[in-house]
């Protein structure tokens, strides 16, 4: 297939595609010259970005603002069990380096809130208001500030959540480069967070590896498995990773490699338990 003819037949239609499309079409032209196979399997994947350039649709301010309150609920929803995991739980936090920790982790998830807050404000709406939350997920954790293994648990389904969480609003963000990137900013901050929890947690004896294996919940049990679910796909773009380019590669590596989006409706679902109102 002659990816070039495509856009030249493209353009015998929309005059002003070279237009949108410089200069993505040159990068194009560049990457057939190097050949083999490496070349050949990046083309799909330029076109397509190339094509959402030039003709996707990209969000409206009122979409962009319902996927900020989105996320400042989930982002009150951890500054909150931080900060009461901080101040007010009765169990022993072991070390300085793990209360530095969760401090730290404290800290950044009220920044995010004021961030996001500031944000809505700015594009004119009105910040949601914080929920009223159960950290037990009614009764389902009732030692959640009683016993740190516990804490340190739910620490990680909150964490792990987030990162999929923002992961599966990002595209929903498109109409602004600023917000966009602000988000994916967040969004590797979770990921930090998740993976120093699950450290912690490993640090104390739990079976649970810096990142999520298949859809193993790093055994917290069935009470959190729709946080997930889904992240034992071994296949991304309909390629294989296990048989990339002739390589044996675990089914258990190729779901580590990646992590899946969580949709809005599934997030509430999982966050669901944990407010009161």
């Amino acid at each position: 297939m002659n990816f070039l003819n495509i856009l030249d037949e493209i353009e015998k239609i929309d005059a002003d595609l070279t237009e949108r499309l410089s200069p993505r079409r040159k990068a194009i032209q560049a990457l057939t010259g190097f050949g083999g196979k490496v070349a050949l399997a990046s083309l799909p994947f330029a076109l397509g970005s190339m094509f959402k350039k030039a003709y996707g649709q990209t969000s409206t301010t009122s979409q962009i603002v319902d996927v900020l309150q989105f996320a400042l609920t989930l982002e009150y929803l951890e500054a909150e069990f931080y900060t009461r995991g901080v101040s007010t739980a009765t169990f022993a936090i072991p070390s300085d380096a793990a209360r530095g920790a969760l401090t730290t982790i404290r800290d950044h998830e009220n920044a995010h809130v004021n961030f996001l807050k500031s944000t809505i404000s700015s594009l004119g709406a009105t910040p949601v208001a914080k929920p009223t939350f159960d950290f037990t997920a009614r009764g389902t954790f009732p030692t959640v500030f009683t016993n740190y293994d516990t804490f340190l648990a739910v620490a990680q389904a909150f964490e792990d959540t987030g990162v999929r969480a923002y992961k599966g609003q990002a595209g929903n963000l498109l109409g602004s480069n600023a917000v966009l990137t602000a988000a994916l900013n967040i969004h590797s901050v979770e990921a930090r967070h998740a993976s120093h929890i699950r450290q912690m947690r490993k640090a104390r004896g739990a079976s649970v590896k810096p990142w999520i294996t298949s859809n193993d919940t790093g055994g917290i049990g069935s009470a959190v498995q729709a946080i997930y679910n889904g992240e034992e796909l071994d296949t991304q773009a309909d390629v294989k990773i296990t048989g990339i380019a002739g390589m044996s590669i675990s089914a258990a590596a190729a779901t580590e490699s990646f992590d899946e989006p969580l949709t809005k409706n599934q997030v509430l679902a999982i966050v669901t338990p944990f407010i009161v109102a």
